[in-house]
C-alpha cells in the first residue's frame, strides 16, 4: 500500500478461530467490525462499508480483499492508478497461485452457449474465442488493462464513484456471484472493469474447486443470477447447458460436480435462500 493513504477495516462474520483478537494485537489501529452471525461475503463488505460511510471527498477507491491475499509492492497504488482511466470504476490485479501459477480472472458475460463451449473445448480453448467461453484466456490480455464483463474477486479496487452509483453489494449471493452482479450492474451504469497488469497479488485460494458444498453453492448461484435480467426460456436454456457441463464433469469422476448436478435437478434447493 505504499504512496496510498488509506485505513484496514476488518469484517468478522463471528468466525470461530479467534480472528477478533489477532486483529486487536496486530493491527489495532484497523476498525474491526463484528457482524455477529455468518453474514456471508456480501453482507460483510457492505458491514465494513457502512461503517466508514459515508465517503470522504478524499477517498479515491475502496479495496475488497481475502484473508487469503497477499499483496505485492506497489499492488494498491497500481490498482487505483487503474481506477483514473475514463469509465474506469472497478480494477482487478494480476492474481498469481500459491505456486507461482498465474490465475486467469478475467471473465466474460455468462450464457448458455458460453457454458456448452466450455463442456466441449474446455475452460482454456474456448476462452480463446470471445462468443465460446467465460473466461478470457488469452496471456495478451493480462498484459495490458484489458476491459472484461466481470472479474473474479477475491481482490479488486472499487471507486468512490462507482460504490456511490450502484449501492451496496446485493446480500442475497451468500457466496459466489456477489463480484459478478456487482460488475454487471456497475457495467449498466457506465463503469467498466479492467484489469490493472502492474498490480500484482498472490491468491492462496479457498476450497471452492475440492468442495461438493461450495462448489454446488457457486453452481447454483449461476443459475440464481441469471435469472435476474433474463427471461424463462432463456433462464430454462442456461440452466440445461449447466446440467450438460456439470454432467460431463460428474461422468469423468468429479465428485463436486456429481453434488451440483444433483442440487440443480432439485428444484426445491433451487429454491432454496444460500446460507451456511
Amino acid at each position: 500500500m505504499a504512496g496510498l493513504r488509506w485505513r484496514l477495516v476488518v469484517a468478522d462474520n463471528a468466525s470461530a478461530d479467534g480472528t477478533p483478537d489477532v486483529v486487536r494485537s496486530k493491527a489495532p489501529d484497523a476498525l474491526l467490525v463484528e457482524t455477529g452471525r455468518n453474514a456471508g461475503y456480501a453482507a460483510a463488505f457492505n458491514a465494513a462499508l457502512e461503517a466508514v460511510s459515508p465517503l470522504d471527498e478524499q477517498t479515491d477507491a475502496v479495496f475488497v480483499c481475502n484473508p487469503d491475499i497477499r499483496l505485492r509492492p506497489g499492488c494498491g497504488a497500481a490498482l487505483v492508478k487503474g481506477l483514473k482511466g475514463h469509465g474506469t470504476g472497478i480494477t482487478a490485479p494480476v492474481l498469481y497461485d500459491g505456486d507461482g501459477r498465474m490465475i486467469r480472472t478475467l471473465r466474460r458475460e455468462p450464457n448458455p452457449l458460453r457454458l456448452l463451449g466450455e463442456m466441449v473445448l474446455g475452460a482454456g480453448r474456448s476462452g480463446r474465442f470471445s462468443a465460446l467461453g467465460e473466461q478470457v484466456t488469452a496471456p495478451d490480455a493480462y498484459r495490458k488493462d484489458t476491459r472484461a464483463d466481470w472479474a473474479a474477486g477475491p481482490l479488486m479496487a472499487m471507486s468512490r464513484e462507482c460504490l456511490e452509483a450502484c449501492g451496496p453489494w446485493d446480500e442475497s449471493f451468500f457466496l459466489y456471484s456477489e463480484e459478478t452482479e456487482f460488475a454487471l450492474r456497475a457495467g449498466t451504469h457506465g463503469f467498466a472493469t479492467r484489469l490493472a497488469p502492474d498490480a500484482i497479488a498472490t491468491h492462496l485460494e479457498g476450497e471452492a474447486t475440492v468442495s461438493p458444498k461450495l462448489w454446488t453453492l457457486l453452481t447454483l448461484n449461476r443459475v440464481r443470477l441469471y435469472q435476474r435480467t433474463h427471461r424463462r426460456p432463456a433462464v430454462a436454456a442456461f440452466w440445461g447447458a449447466l446440467v450438460l457441463r456439470e454432467s460431463s464433469r460428474a461422468l469423468l469422476g468429479r465428485s463436486a460436480s456429481r453434488a451440483a448436478v444433483r442440487a440443480l435437478v432439485s428444484p426445491a434447493k433451487l429454491r432454496e435462500k444460500p446460507g451456511p
